[in-house]
Formats: structure tokens, C-alpha cells, sequence
């Protein structure tokens, strides 16, 4: 009985550490995608700019004649 009990404290133990490290790892994946979905908004920002300006440059270039 004692020994069942160690062994069950023992797995109780292991789900605990378990249920730890899934925790850090969760807070880990959530800061990094919130990075990502920050990173990707800079550049969908900066290919907007950039549209703007490259729409800007080809209005500026002379027609083209037949």
C-alpha cells in the first residue's frame, strides 16, 4: 500500500512538472506570435507605403504612344 501510494505520488509529481513546463511553453508561443502578427503588420504597413509610392511614380511617367 505504501509503495502504491510513492508510486502514485510520484506520477502526481511528473504531471505536475509537466503541466509546468506546458505552461512556460504556452507563455513562450504567446509572446512569439504576438511578435509575429507585430512583424506582420509592420510589413503589410510597408508594402502599403510602398504601393502608395510606386501608384505615385507611375503616374508621373509620361504615356506611352501608339
Amino acid at each position: 500500500m505504501i509503495q502504491d501510494l510513492n508510486v502514485l505520488e510520484s506520477k502526481i509529481a511528473e504531471v505536475a512538472a509537466l503541466c509546468r513546463a506546458l505552461r512556460a511553453e504556452n507563455a513562450e508561443l504567446r509572446q512569439k506570435l504576438a511578435a509575429a502578427e507585430d512583424e506582420k503588420q509592420r510589413l503589410a504597413e510597408r508594402m502599403e507605403s510602398a504601393r502608395e509610392r510606386l501608384e505615385q511614380l507611375a503616374k508621373q511617367l509620361p504615356e506611352a504612344k501608339a
